[in-house]
């Protein structure tokens, strides 16, 4: 199981790659188990600042392993319990890139559909190469994308995330950007340094900062306005009291570089 999954650290970030490529990547229930795992030890690990989920081969990730879900209809119950399974891990893994304490930075070099779409979307930041595409293509073969639609719905307008729903059309990596899926496009020999000094530039911040600012951010977004007022001004205070505001406070007053301790 640890080949489909492939982890390495250095300068505080974690890469994950996803490593499946004559599957392009697909999310079978191994690898969501491998993430979930790996996940599971970074957010334990205060010295990881940062995490890039990658991937080798053509693909990024080509959504759930089709291959998977159609042997699972041999089973007396035409698959039920094993599709109950599948999903409820998929939206486990969804949720643990949310809640990570880190932030995620999706590296796509090539298409993300469907579950693959929605891996993107649930990552905090992403960057594509020009080439990448992403589609929700579920409708096209009568299985509409309900889960990505979650995290879809979350990060585009509603009527763009309407029309990628509803027409299972490939969309460009202009076009996921100009629609909030991924924060830029860049030319394909530029991903890796563009994800490198991204990554490298959240690294170097306070990790317990950016960990609080993190969670208040997808904390809020389901409150009302006044509610998420009150409840991010709770956090700002609370934030004012730890060490690094201080430190990060005084150093800017001294004009000299911080020493983050991460707390």
């Amino acid at each position: 199981m640890s080949d489909i999954l492939l982890h390495r650290e250095e300068n505080e970030i974690a890469t994950l790659t996803l490593n499946r490529p004559a599957q392009r990547n697909a999310l079978s229930r191994d690898l969501m188990s491998a993430m979930l795992e790996r996940l599971k030890i970074i957010a334990a690990d205060k010295s990881v600042k940062a995490v890039v989920l990658a991937a080798n081969g053509p693909a990024f990730c080509a959504g759930h392993d089709l291959r998977e879900l159609t042997a699972a209809r041999e089973e007396a119950d035409r698959g039920r319990t094993f599709y109950q399974a599948t999903m409820k891990q998929c939206s486990e893994l969804m949720q643990a890139i949310v809640t990570l304490p880190q932030p995620v930075i999706a590296r796509v070099h090539g298409i993300a559909t469907a579950a693959g779409c929605q891996l993107v979307a649930s990552c905090d930041l992403a960057i594509a190469a020009d080439e990448a595409r992403f589609a929700t293509p579920g409708v096209n073969i009568g299985l509409f994308c309900s889960t990505p639609m979650v995290a879809l719905s979350r990060n585009l307008s509603r009527k763009h995330a309407m029309e990628m729903l509803l027409t299972g059309e490939m969309a460009s990596a202009a076009q996921a950007c100009e629609q909030g899926l991924i924060n830029r496009a860049v030319p394909a020999d530029q991903l890796d340094g563009e994800v490198a000094a991204l990554a490298g530039l959240i690294a170097s911040k306070s990790g317990h900062t950016v960990k609080i600012g993190k969670q208040a951010f997808y904390a809020q977004l389901e409150m009302p306005l006044s509610q998420a007022y009150e409840f991010a001004s709770k956090v700002m205070v609370e934030n004012m009291l730890a060490h690094d505001a201080e430190e990060g406070i005084g150093a800017f007053l001294e004009k000299r570089a911080p020493v983050w301790q991460d707390k």
